[in-house]
């Protein structure tokens, strides 16, 4: 196969519609938007969720709680997961996203006291719940909020 010979897959490649191109084409004079009307006019359209003048069902459809905007979310740990660190290692954000224990640290880093902790590490975190606190400390460990 020489580079002159590639090709793209069959049925990948489409022919873009030129519309306005004579009446032969099919899509001539009115470009396939009919005669009259809102839509056949430029600009013309109505916009999205838009129902004829009925009560879009957006609106016709009860709202319920409260939802906030400012609220942080934050990326959780388990104790026990901190478990595959080597003792005296300084476990932070960027750690624990290098490590794979998280994705992504979103608004901080809080640390749960689910499981035992074995290992005795420096844990810089954003938030610590009282018993993860207390696991690290009692593992000799150290707890640093951010």
């Amino acid at each position: 196969m020489k580079l002159h010979e590639l090709k793209p897959a069959e049925g990948s490649r489409k022919v873009r519609n030129r519309v306005g191109r004579g009446i032969g084409s099919g899509n001539g004079k009115t470009s396939g938007r009919g005669m009259k009307g809102q839509k056949s006019r430029a600009g013309g359209g109505v916009r999205t969720g838009f129902e004829g003048g009925q009560m879009p069902i957006y609106r016709r459809l009860p709202k319920r709680g409260f939802k906030n905007v400012w609220a942080k979310t934050f990326a959780e740990v388990n104790v026990e997961s901190l478990n595959r660190f080597e003792d005296g290692t300084t476990v932070d954000p960027v750690v624990l996203v290098e490590s794979g224990l998280l994705k992504n640290v979103q608004d901080g880093i809080r640390i749960l006291g689910g499981g035992e902790l074995t290992k005795k590490l420096t844990v810089r975190a954003n938030g610590f719940t009282k018993s993860a606190e207390q696991k690290i400390t009692a593992a000799g460990g150290k707890v640093e909020v951010i």
